[in-house]
């Protein structure tokens, strides 16, 4: 489906306020659910309804931008009932029935989010303002996520999250508006530590090497609180720009730091940069206080591990979702995948598919485009068949509570799309966690009468 080209269309916004409303001597009846049903930012009055895919197509991050592209186009034939249905045959429980969101046809505008926060912000008030997207979502960067969200609260949009993994994202800059589907960093923290003690051992010196910016900060402090429990001596943290193309600088300092591992809490090309450059410096053939010299990256993805080639083999890190898993849900939507792209999903794809459905159905539940309804019907639901067990969306701080896969770089791959294994699945009760350790106020519910 190509990019919908539209201009200016109506907002559909209330051109009072609540001050006018007030001032006018309009009865209560104007703060019911049905008063206000045709005064929402971009209530849909025809006959299709829209969706704003904000998507960083260039940037670090870009190849995992293209992939969620091609999810949501996939999910959007799927609501319209075109395709094989993909996941809308396998969610439990559903109210879709592959004829749009409430009999509305689904099309969508996109815009390119350069994987920069301020730039996606941008391209998320156009497309709310000028092309009446009803529902944002998107992104590969926690940046991205967490100011898209905060401009959706101030103008009572929803925003389904995409590949967002800092804990800030549903922890101390959480919104009411915001639902992530991804899981976070210290649940990356929770699962790979020990898998990471038991591999390498409890007396083991680290130096992290970390993205400059939220998700790298949260990653860092997550990776080196669960290691640190478990014996492990932090050498030394140092940040790194986002988008660096040479790591030289900072890998040289390693060598002589007393350290014999390296963690990379970088994301994307960053990832695929720094490891194939730390490769070079023989930092995997190296031994360090009578240990080998290991390499760790926390997070990374198929299309992380294919970029990196040889060198991912036997690296250790953490998925939201592999498309190998032999469940129904995760073998209908590489197939319908698959059979659109000719390639397996990365997680990248199946986190933008499912926020899709999600939202959509969570519209079907709720009879209504409503924000406050809709919010209600993702609060508290659960659910399965996606491709990660049994799922929570945690109404306390809109988090997806769910399995964790530790993964591995493959040392045998026997074709170019199986470079990673399932080294262990990290059921949902173990990688569960109080959301209170991270603050933050969800916020009201109550919609913006007014697009901006």
């Amino acid at each position: 489906m190509s990019e919908l080209k539209r201009g200016p269309s109506r907002r559909h916004v209330l051109r009072t306020g609540l001050a006018g409303i007030i001032a006018s001597g309009v009865a209560p009846l104007a703060f019911s659910r049905g008063a206000w049903a045709q005064e929402f930012c971009n209530n849909p009055t025809g006959g299709t309804v829209t969706f704003g895919l904000n998507l960083p197509l260039t940037g670090a991050y870009a190849e995992e931008g293209a992939d969620e592209q091609k999810a949501y186009e996939l999910a959007i034939q799927h609501l319209n009932g075109e395709g094989d249905g993909g996941l809308l045959n396998v969610l439990k429980p559903s109210a879709l029935k592959g004829n749009g969101i409430l009999g509305k046809k689904v099309q969508y505008v996109s815009s390119d989010s350069q994987t920069k926060s301020d730039v996606a912000r941008a391209g998320a008030t156009r497309m709310i303002e000028r092309d009446g997207a009803i529902m944002i979502t998107g992104g590969s960067s926690s940046g991205e996520a967490i100011a898209v969200q905060s401009l959706c609260q101030e103008l009572g949009v929803i925003f389904m999250a995409g590949l967002t993994h800092s804990n800030d994202t549903t922890g101390k800059d959480k919104r009411r508006y915001g639902f992530r589907h991804f899981f976070n960093a210290y649940q990356s923290g929770i699962a790979i530590a020990p898998v990471l003690a038991e591999a390498y051992g409890k007396d083991r010196r680290a130096y992290h090497l970390t993205a400059d910016y939220t998700w790298g900060w949260t990653q860092e402090e997550s990776i080196k609180n669960a290691t640190e429990a478990l014996g492990w001596e932090t050498v030394q943290a140092v940040r790194t720009p986002l988008g660096a193309a040479d790591f030289s600088q900072y890998l040289t300092p390693v060598l002589n730091s007393g350290a014999d591992v390296l963690i990379l809490n970088h994301y994307g090309n960053d990832m695929v940069n720094s490891l194939t450059q730390a490769v070079q410096f023989g930092m995997r053939d190296r031994q360090a206080n009578g240990k080998q010299f290991e390499i760790v990256v926390p997070l990374f993805s198929e299309l992380m591990a294919k970029g990196a080639g040889e060198n991912i083999k036997g690296i250790f890190g953490t998925s939201n979702w592999h498309w190998n898993l032999p469940d129904e849900g995760s073998k209908a939507f590489t197939k319908s995948f698959g059979a659109a792209y000719g390639s397996p999903p990365s997680q990248a794809a199946h986190t933008a598919y499912v926020q899709a459905l999600l939202y959509a159905d969570a519209c079907e539940r709720a009879g209504t485009f409503y924000p406050p309804e809709v919010i209600k019907a993702l609060e508290g639901f659960e659910f399965d068949g996606m491709g990660n067990g049994k799922t929570l969306y945690r109404a306390e701080d809109h988090q997806c509570m769910k399995s964790v896969l530790v993964v591995r770089g493959n040392e045998n791959p026997t074709n170019q799309f199986d470079v990673l294994n399932v080294f262990k699945e990290i059921d949902r009760e173990t990688a569960n966690y109080d959301p209170a350790i991270f603050g933050g106020d969800l916020g009201a519910a109550e919609p913006v009468p007014q697009c901006r």
